[in-house]
């Protein structure tokens, strides 16, 4: 079972790449429930999400102890830290986020997602790198997958965006092989 969070400012994409990643893990078969938070501000505000993946039918969308916590921003991190289960990872963006205290018996995973936005130039595809982070450092899901969560997301008249998606992916599963 993976147990999820993924969390930052509204217009960061983090809903979206639970989102991406919940129909992946379908698509893989699994068990799967996608919990989104929204703050009251959107765009800029705060915005989380829970992800739960399991091969067992999933009892609640709660997560508490989770495998893997994204933050992507301070409040984030300042919210969740505590929210990584022993042995899990806390993955942040090393560019908007200080971890002033590290937890003994979790792994730390900073990466700097606004340098590989901008050399990707775009960066509407921050949260597609993120995916791609998380996924190389759980494992959780087939790349196969992913590739369909793509098509499923920006089939037909955003089809041009897929390849450009695809290569954030990639660029994140590049960033987090260090901390695999």
């Amino acid at each position: 079972m993976y147990k999820l969070i993924l969390a930052g400012y509204g217009g960061q994409g983090m809903l979206l790449a639970g989102q991406m990643l919940a129909f992946a893990a379908m698509t893989d078969g699994m068990n799967v429930i996608w919990l989104p938070s929204y703050g009251p501000e959107m765009r800029g505000g705060a915005a989380s999400c829970s992800v739960v993946i399991s091969e067992k039918p999933v009892g609640s969308p709660v997560v508490q102890n989770a495998c893997l916590v994204a933050a992507m921003s301070q409040p984030a991190l300042d919210k969740y830290h505590g929210s990584v289960a022993p042995g899990g990872i806390l993955l942040y963006n090393s560019a908007l986020v200080t971890v002033a205290e590290k937890r003994d018996g979790i792994q730390y995973a900073g990466i700097d997602f606004s340098e590989l936005t901008h050399q990707l130039g775009n960066p509407k595809v921050y949260n597609m790198i993120v995916l791609g982070a998380l996924n190389e450092l759980l494992q959780c899901v087939s790349i196969p997958a992913l590739h369909a969560a793509l098509e499923d997301k920006f089939g037909g008249k955003k089809a041009e965006l897929i390849a450009l998606n695809e290569m954030a992916i990639e660029a994140g599963v590049a960033a987090a092989k260090k901390f695999s």
